[in-house]
């Protein structure tokens, strides 16, 4: 019988990509370097996420350990992991920020949010109709593993606690506004 830590399964990785030359080349080095097996590589150039970045799905085969070395390997390498392995985002959470979002640094605040709980956020929409000096809001869209939610709300309260804040939260833990 064989010891199932040996077994070569598929696994997701889900990057960001800061859209220059030779950045692909260097998150793909790290899976070779680390006996991966590419399977497939979305690259979606067209599209942008919350922070600017390109957002890139490459799917490969490897055993569990070298998989873990794999994802160290890439983040080491400086590429922002959005998700690893086989389990996909299966909770949203939408949430309302309102405050003066924009003088205490709202590209901060959702990094710290995705830092904190490996959330990411899928959609964002900002308003300000007053401009940048008075109060603004956004609805932000965050996608995390299956029963983080919780833990997701504790950083984004903590946060809008720390920034004078308010948080609109979901009437239920995962639901959406």
């Amino acid at each position: 019988m064989s010891d199932s830590t040996d077994e070569v399964r598929s696994y997701t990785l889900r990057l960001e990509l800061v859209d220059e030359p030779g950045e692909l080349l260097r998150a793909l080095e790290p899976i070779a370097n680390n006996g991966g097996n590419l399977l497939s590589i979305f690259h979606e150039r067209g599209n942008v996420t919350p922070r600017g970045h390109i957002p890139v799905e490459v799917d490969l085969e490897a055993t569990p350990e070298r998989f873990e070395a794999i994802v160290d390997a890439v983040r080491d390498a400086g590429i922002n992991v959005i998700q690893a392995g086989a389990e996909r985002y299966s909770e949203t959470l939408t949430v309302v920020l309102s405050g003066h979002l924009i003088n205490t640094d709202l590209s901060d605040t959702l990094s710290r949010i995705q830092e904190s709980t490996n959330a990411t956020v899928t959609d964002l929409s900002l308003s300000a109709p007053e401009g940048t000096e008075d109060a603004s809001s956004a609805r932000i869209r965050l996608a995390t593993e299956q029963g983080a939610a919780d833990g997701v709300m504790e950083t984004v309260r903590a946060l809008a606690a720390e920034k004078d804040l308010r948080v609109i939260e979901p009437l239920a833990a995962g639901g959406d506004l």
